[in-house]
C-alpha cells in the first residue's frame, strides 16, 4: 500500500478522524500529515485524501473516506496475498 496523505488544512472537515481510525485499524499503513496537498479547491469542499503521488480520494463525509480508504487498503492487501 502506498503512503496515505492529509492536508492538515482539511482537518477541519473530519480528515483528522480517517486518520485515527486508519492508525488505529492499519497500524502498518503509511500515513502523513503534509501542511498543503496542492488541492485547495477540493480541500475547502470535502474530505480529501491522497494515496501516492497522484490518487485523490475525496467523499462528503469522513465515513465515506474512511470506507473509500479502508476499501483501497483492503484491496491492496489482497493482491499482495494472492494464492498462487
Amino acid at each position: 500500500m502506498k503512503t496515505i496523505r492529509y492536508c492538515c488544512r482539511n482537518e477541519r472537515l473530519g480528515s483528522k478522524t480517517v486518520y485515527k481510525g486508519l492508525k488505529h485499524e492499519y497500524p502498518e499503513v503509511k500515513q502523513k500529515k503534509k501542511d498543503c496537498l496542492g488541492h485547495c479547491k477540493q480541500c475547502h469542499k470535502q474530505c480529501i485524501a491522497r494515496v501516492g503521488k497522484g490518487n485523490l480520494i475525496c467523499a462528503e463525509t469522513p465515513d465515506e473516506l474512511y470506507a473509500q480508504l479502508k476499501k483501497l487498503i483492503d484491496e491492496s492487501r489482497q493482491k499482495e496475498f494472492v494464492p498462487v
